[in-house]
């Protein structure tokens, strides 16, 4: 990607670039912190595992950790890097999602990895491997530039208890008999793909490329929920991870498009009441993952070797093992199975046959055909902008 295509996707994914780089200096950042600790940029909520602060972590990496909490949008991330002051605050930052990664690196914002200082690279499941699926997510032209953390596949939370069976196929939400029991996740990216692999995998709409549509694909599939959005079939577009929670814990929706965590909430606080599970969608999903950069102000301040001990930690089974148990997040490294059946008194009592449940559902939902990986920053992004617009305002 060069700089003017960088400058075209990145800038046009808000309203305004300018006033958006502006704001840069409104975004909580890092505060002076000793030098020996690594300051990193990322999301509490799903980065960190252990503790309800760092310490967990950093006692794993043997590193102090000055964390920044950051905000959800990639746009304003990207922008931070490379036209604001993240490279003068922070040593490391975590991404938002697909796409990232070649934004950065091509601005020379973060910088290449040498893998043979994480030991546990050699346990990173083989699909990161050059010539895996997952090896273009890590790399910019041929180079590794992130470590993976996290990765899932996006699918449809539902009650199994009221609606007596196991939906296989996205095409369920558009059964008349649940007209107002379903929600979609108000976010053009999961949404939108996500409808985009069921209706080019059920031959109702001719497209090339769910992750990176063109202008006449994307309406074509806003057409289509905004038809049946006008037929009342949803009952909403939910917005952040309690949102998403209620409508199931509440019993307001029968399926919903969401985040795996969600799904494992709504399950637990709905106890005996329900039974939310999570499917597999014979379509297939938005694939995604998250990883660890090291910035280029990282690398000028000498944080190589911490960043490295960090990384390093996000590719230890004890980390694999319990953002898995905690969140339903994919571990990105082999050795899951045999660290949770070593540490068994680590875990609450049923833990392993739970959470291996979780993987072997997880691991059928990536083995989909009709996959296709996250993009925040596709090619028509403005074609997607102004038909979203139009499917919130139908």
């Amino acid at each position: 990607m060069n700089q003017l295509q960088w400058t075209r996707r990145a800038f046009m994914y808000t309203t305004s670039g300018i006033a958006a780089a502006a704001a840069m200096g409104r975004i909580p950042g890092a505060s002076a912190q000793d030098a020996k600790a690594l300051k990193i940029w990322a999301n509490p909520g799903v980065h960190r595992v252990g503790a309800r602060d760092w310490s967990a972590m950093a006692g794993q990496a043997g590193v102090e950790i000055a964390a920044t909490a950051k905000s959800a949008r990639a746009d304003e991330s990207i922008q931070k890097m490379v036209v604001g002051d993240g490279n003068k605050l922070f040593d490391a930052v975590t991404d938002n999602g697909g796409g990232m990664e070649d934004a950065l690196a091509s601005q020379g914002a973060i910088v290449p990895l040498d893998t043979s200082q994480i030991p546990n690279w050699k346990n990173i499941l083989p699909v990161y491997n050059e010539g895996g699926l997952a090896a273009h997510t890590i790399r910019f032209e041929g180079k590794v530039y992130s470590t993976p953390m996290i990765s899932n596949a996006d699918s449809m939370a539902y009650d199994f208890k009221a609606l007596g069976f196991h939906p296989d196929s996205w095409g369920v939400m558009f059964d008349s008999q649940f007209k107002g029991r379903v929600a979609l996740q108000n976010d053009f990216g999961p949404t939108l793909t996500n409808m985009a692999i069921y209706l080019k995998e059920s031959g109702k709409i001719d497209i090339e490329n769910p992750s990176d549509m063109k202008p006449d694909e994307v309406k074509a599939v806003c057409q289509f929920l905004i038809e049946w959005k006008k037929k009342g079939q949803f009952r909403t577009f939910w917005d952040g991870f309690q949102n998403g929670a209620n409508l199931l814990i509440s019993g307001e929706v029968l399926m919903s498009s969401c985040w795996e965590p969600i799904q494992l909430v709504a399950d637990r606080e709905t106890g005996d009441e329900a039974d939310i599970r999570y499917g597999t969608m014979k379509e297939g999903h938005q694939t995604w993952n998250n990883m660890i950069m090291l910035t280029k102000g990282g690398r000028e301040r000498g944080m190589d070797a911490l960043y490295y001990k960090l990384a390093n930690v996000y590719l230890s089974p004890w980390f694999g093992s319990r953002t898995l148990a905690g969140l339903g997040f994919a571990p990105q490294m082999t050795g899951v199975d045999e660290y949770l059946k070593a540490n068994a008194a680590d875990f609450p009592e049923g833990t392993e046959a739970r959470v291996l449940d979780i993987l072997t559902r997880k691991n059928a939902r990536f083995g989909v055909k009709g996959n296709s990986w996250q993009n925040v920053f596709p090619t028509n992004i403005r074609a997607y902008q102004d038909w979203w617009a139009r499917l919130q305002a139908a």
